[in-house]
């Protein structure tokens, strides 16, 4: 397969974690050529994360992933764009921002996160490509809009388990604790080949692969199995469009449209069920525990004596109709899904 360079130099494309697999990655893209990158990750380096993921350095302990891998990436490729996102996919991340890419890599340890993921790019209508290690074994799969859904092959159990967080780091300290020498990075750096390839795909407007791609590194063995799980009737498969552009980016251009819906709820005040006593809060809902547990008369009370005043939707009665959309849990380049007598509208931000 031949690639033209201006179409990797022009090519969008971003990174969702930035462990030993989306080291990999990025490594890969940038030296193909790719020129346009976002990374997203919340997490910073640690001790545990140098011997396997090749852009961390000792210096980098305690950083925040994001900003080595961009600084490193940079070493690399003087000329490559990145953009940093220190956050979480779910919420930090607009649905603008993805609908820019000419596709999204997932590089993460959990099935939320890949739940979350398979969320927006279906909004969005792009393909992601998901890879996932665990010692010397790895997979790959490739889902595009309309074929296969990473939710629809969950089955009840992996329903069940969704909301676990199972990160590798957690396995590393395990096999580190027994004395066993880490072998992620041997894996990483086969599933983040693969991965980098179908990229390559995607952008040249070739066929990619469609089955799940196993390796088994102690065996030295590869294998598929077809991954075509699609139903009609998963929540998952809401595509947000048409998408609207407005020119005035704050809460009462788009209350002028309608109900704003919130991704996650916002939190103005807490309240004690026993007493009354309200505290401010002023943050979304995903927020609350660390606000409650850092808060030195809240982190006394038991958490079922307490009561959050939300709003997942905000119509024209909200209180505060001046506080940016940053405030609300809205992140840049989002769009936003407003309620309206005739159905929802998408408007871009």
């Amino acid at each position: 397969m031949n690639i033209e360079e201006d179409k990797l130099r022009d090519a969008r494309i971003m990174v969702v974690g930035c462990g030993a697999l989306g080291n990999e990655v990025l490594k890969n893209l940038v030296l193909l050529g790719v020129g346009h990158l976002v990374v997203v990750d919340f997490d910073v380096v640690e001790q545990g994360n140098l011997t396997r993921s090749i852009l961390f350095r000792p210096v980098d302990v305690g950083r925040r992933k994001v900003d080595v891998v961009k600084d490193a990436l940079r070493g690399i490729n003087a000329t490559v764009d990145v953009q940093a996102i220190h956050g979480d996919v779910a919420y930090d991340v607009g649905l603008a921002l993805i609908r820019q890419m000419n596709v999204v890599m997932g590089c993460v340890d959990s099935r939320w996160t890949r739940y979350c993921i398979q969320r927006l790019c279906t909004r969005a209508g792009k393909t992601w490509i998901d890879g996932g290690i665990i010692g010397m074994e790895g997979t790959m799969r490739v889902f595009v809009p309309g074929v296969n859904c990473y939710a629809c092959g969950l089955g009840t159990e992996g329903l069940d388990e969704l909301r676990r967080r199972m990160p590798c780091s957690g396995v590393i300290r395990q096999m580190e604790a027994a004395g066993h020498a880490p072998t992620t990075s041997v894996a990483a750096s086969v599933i983040g080949a693969w991965q980098a390839a179908e990229a390559l795909k995607v952008i040249a407007g070739v066929p990619v692969e469609r089955n799940m791609c196993y390796y088994d590194g102690e065996n030295l063995s590869v294998r598929k199995a077809v991954f075509e799980a699609w139903d009609d009737d998963c929540v998952l498969h809401e595509q947000w469009e048409p998408i609207e552009v407005v020119r005035e980016h704050s809460l009462k251009s788009l209350l002028r449209i309608g109900t704003v819906v919130l991704n996650d709820a916002f939190v103005d005040y807490v309240e004690n069920r026993e007493t009354g006593e309200q505290t401010e809060a002023m943050l979304p809902a995903r927020r609350m525990a660390g606000f409650v547990k850092q808060h030195p008369r809240l982190s006394t009370i038991p958490m079922a004596k307490l009561c959050q005043h939300e709003y997942a939707e905000i119509d024209t009665s909200f209180p505060y109709p001046t506080l940016p959309l940053a405030a609300l849990g809205i992140p840049a380049h989002d769009i936003v899904r407003i309620k309206t007598p005739t159905g929802y509208r998408y408007v871009e931000l």
